[in-house]
């Protein structure tokens, strides 16, 4: 099995690459999905995050209300270690189950949003940085997810710096232009981890 990490700046197209991957037959731990996951209703995850944060952080249906409990831990580091402290070992046991369910010959891509901000690399047997420009990361969030200008750029000012990233890459797909060229790109990186499994395999 090789373990890869996925990681990219906000807007960097990370998910698209990830759809690519998936559809070459790599499994795909996504953390971010698992977080959510992990918190639906009836979860023992959603009962720890409303011990801890109380039941105003519960929409009328039942669910998380993602907003509320946004605007109380991203305001407070505190709280936001607190939440972190309920859903990351949630979310890295399922992750470890989905691994643990795959083919030994598998190429298992973890997609990490945080990976460089946190340290991760050395958990994997390889990673993938997504890499684009500052501009075209900026152009892609307000055009194609609504944020301002101003949102996108604190988006992206509280995510590791590019030099950051890509020093921890051992293989850089370039998202700067159009979505053929990615394409390509995700193509090749493919072909070289499934040379490197072998490898790792043998």
């Amino acid at each position: 099995m090789l373990k890869v990490g996925l990681t990219g700046g906000i807007g960097s197209g990370k998910s698209e690459v990830s759809r690519l991957l998936a559809a070459y037959g790599a499994v795909i731990v996504d953390a971010d999905r698992i977080a959510r996951e992990v918190v639906e209703p009836g979860t023992p995850g959603l009962a720890a995050v409303v011990a801890e944060f109380g039941p105003g952080i519960v929409t009328a249906d039942g669910a998380l209300d993602r907003p509320k409990l946004g605007a109380i831990v991203f305001a407070d580091t505190g709280r936001l270690a607190a939440l972190n402290a309920i859903v990351h070992p949630l979310v890295r046991a399922r992750s470890a189950e989905i691994e643990a369910a795959a083919a030994p010959d598998a190429v298992v891509v973890h997609d990490v949003p945080l990976l460089a901000e946190n340290g991760l690399a050395p958990l994997y047997d390889l990673v993938i940085v997504i890499d684009a420009t500052e501009e075209t990361r900026l152009d892609r969030l307000v055009r194609l997810r609504g944020m301002t200008p101003e949102e996108a750029r604190a988006r992206m000012a509280a995510q590791a710096t590019r030099e950051e990233r890509l020093a921890v890459a051992d293989l850089v797909i370039d998202n700067d232009g159009p979505l053929d060229a990615l394409t390509a790109q995700v193509a090749k990186a493919w072909a070289d981890l499934l040379a490197r499994s072998a490898h790792h395999a043998g």
